[in-house]
């Protein structure tokens, strides 16, 4: 086995010491570390790229006084701020190399670290080289005290005696194998605890099921109750589920927007029967949050909503997948019975490596402080019709809007003899965001954040005319919408950006003046590369070969209804 990987560390530990004298920026080891050391590990056989995050740091800025290399199981963490995962550790003087099972240190807690680090060493038997002690020295900086404090266990290496590439490799896989036995061990123990039926298909009995497939699951349980949707329209919308736990479905009536949801829900093992999708039709005469979350009557006592009993069933089991589908939900302004609700969504952080949000009601107010749960997705279905209210611009920079407006009558093939698809029960990790702060993305996918930047800055020059330029919360939404995609390989990159632009971007415009049409006219040569000309006969071959041709059509409609009415908005097919 050549020696391309010792030779790697030896040449961070050798030459560490003399970097910190130069400039930080633009330091030929900082690129080292970030690339090519991750990228050597990832060649490994017992790495899978599609599971594993692996990236090295040396530092944000500055010189750390610790680098290090971070492999993690992208089910667990995507960050080195929380959860748990395998970390090599450089020590301060450079003379000691450790290969560690730790802990992100930001986001964790001491007692959270405490009790992981105690079933880590407890449950999984390691080889005697893996030490479980306290004894690992970095150094004497409170970052190093903070990593060694993380450690569950470790292999240590001196400089003066780095074994053979065959045996830091052999050393490196073994680890890896604690890590994957030590999910395994967590996944079971919730299962066991938890659940008093095993409803839930465990993980480690499903590992085959990857993102692509659990997409196949549901396409093909949607399509065999006899509703036609495309397996894109199901990817999209499933990594916007993803990307936010809220989204709006809009298009005409019968469409089959709601049965879209329920089905979708179903094909993942969350039922009306089982309590973990629940239907909540919205009332035109509601104008505050006290019927969908409650009130306090007037003897002092609080009666829920029925959302705030969602909650609280979701809190109780939070590794299930809960469901709630606001029907009709533009009935009501929803500016006026959801604010809280879009606000307390938007506190959403990391604490001990789990996404927590702040109080959505207080103590005071139900005897217990309610926050959102991680496994609970919001849809709201809409109609736009002389009946329904617009969206405001704080709604709509919060969710994917999703349209459904395509009918095919003529689809007839439920009516053949379709195979039953069962359901697969699973759990939230599939669907759950691993993606919270624009740095998270930038950490593990630099240059999707760089590329989709520089492209929504042309689109925003656009944007501007109309003071319809979108914010930090967009742009970041939708790269964690393309790096999702990315993990997973659904779709082609543009085509992913394409429904982020036509479903985060598009439904913002509306006007009716020349400033909306020299606006549309821009966004259709960005989409398409090709001049809007009016009465032009090449429309059609226009958006055949545009690089992003569903939100080219929705411009194209919206000029032509400029044109006609003299008044254009997304919502006006």
């Amino acid at each position: 086995m050549d020696s391309v990987f010792r030779g790697q560390l030896i040449k961070i530990m050798n030459e560490y010491l003399g970097a910190k004298k130069d400039a930080f920026g633009g330091h030929h080891l900082g690129s080292f570390v970030r690339n090519e050391v991750p990228k050597e590990i990832s060649e490994f056989s017992f790495i899978p790229n599609n599971q594993f995050v692996i990236t090295g740091s040396v530092g944000q800025g500055n010189w750390a006084a610790i680098p290090w290399i971070a492999i993690m199981n992208k089910n667990v963490t995507v960050s080195t701020q929380r959860g748990y995962y395998i970390v090599y550790l450089f020590s301060e003087d450079m003379d000691w190399l450790y290969l560690t099972f730790a802990q992100g240190v930001t986001e964790t807690s001491k007692e959270e670290m405490v009790k992981v680090k105690e079933e880590i060493r407890e449950s999984i038997t390691m080889d005697n080289k893996v030490r479980k002690d306290e004894k690992i020295f970095l150094g004497n900086s409170s970052k190093a005290k903070q990593y060694v404090f993380s450690t569950a266990a470790y292999i240590e290496y001196d400089i003066k005696n780095i074994p053979a590439e065959e045996v830091l490799v052999t050393d490196l896989k073994n680890m890896v194998s604690y890590y994957e036995e030590y999910i395994t061990f967590k996944n079971k123990q919730y299962v066991l605890n938890e659940l008093e039926e095993p409803v839930v298909i465990k993980e480690e009995d499903n590992s085959y099921l990857t993102s692509s497939n659990l997409v196949d699951q549901i396409h093909s349980y949607i399509t065999s109750k006899g509703f036609y949707y495309s397996k894109e329209e199901v990817i999209n919308l499933f990594l916007s589920l993803k990307t936010k736990p809220f989204v709006i479905l809009s298009g005409i009536s019968g469409t089959g927007k709601t049965k879209m949801v329920q089905w979708f829900a179903e094909s993942l093992g969350a039922t009306e029967e089982n309590g973990q999708f629940n239907l909540i039709p919205i009332r035109p005469d509601w104008n505050d949050g006290s019927e969908l979350l409650g009130y306090v009557d007037i003897k002092g006592d609080f009666k829920e909503g029925p959302l705030t009993r969602i909650i609280k069933n979701a809190n109780e089991s939070p590794r299930l997948l809960y469901f709630v589908l606001l029907d009709e939900m533009n009935l009501a302004r929803v500016e006026y019975y959801f604010s809280d609700i879009l606000s307390v969504m938007e506190s959403r952080q990391w604490q001990n490596g789990k996404i927590v949000t702040s109080n959505l009601l207080s103590k005071e107010m139900t005897g217990d402080s309610l926050k959102i749960p991680s496994n609970l997705y919001i849809i709201g279905t809409v109609n736009m019709d002389e009946t329904t209210h617009p969206f405001s611009k704080k709604v709509l920079d919060r969710a994917n809007t999703i349209e459904f407006n395509r009918v095919e009558l003529g689809n007839l093939s439920f009516l053949d003899d379709i195979e039953e698809v069962t359901p697969i029960a699973v759990l939230n990790e599939r669907l759950s965001s691993k993606f919270l702060h624009l740095k998270d993305v930038y950490q593990t996918h630099p240059e999707i954040v760089i590329k989709t930047t520089e492209g929504l800055e042309k689109i925003n020059k656009s944007l501007q005319l109309m003071n319809a330029h979108i914010g930090y919360r967009v742009r970041d939404e939708i790269c964690f919408y393309l790096a999702y995609n990315e993990d997973d390989q659904l779709m082609k990159y543009e085509d992913a950006l394409d429904h982020c632009i036509l479903q985060k971007i598009l439904p913002r415009i509306t006007g009716s003046d020349s400033r909306v049409e020299q606006m549309l006219t821009e966004l259709y040569r960005i989409f398409t590369n090709k001049e809007f000309v009016e009465g032009s006969d090449s429309f059609e071959s226009d958006l055949e070969t545009a690089i992003y041709p569903y939100s080219a059509k929705k411009v194209l409609e919206m000029l032509r209804r400029l044109k006609e009415d003299g008044f254009t908005s997304f919502w006006i097919s």
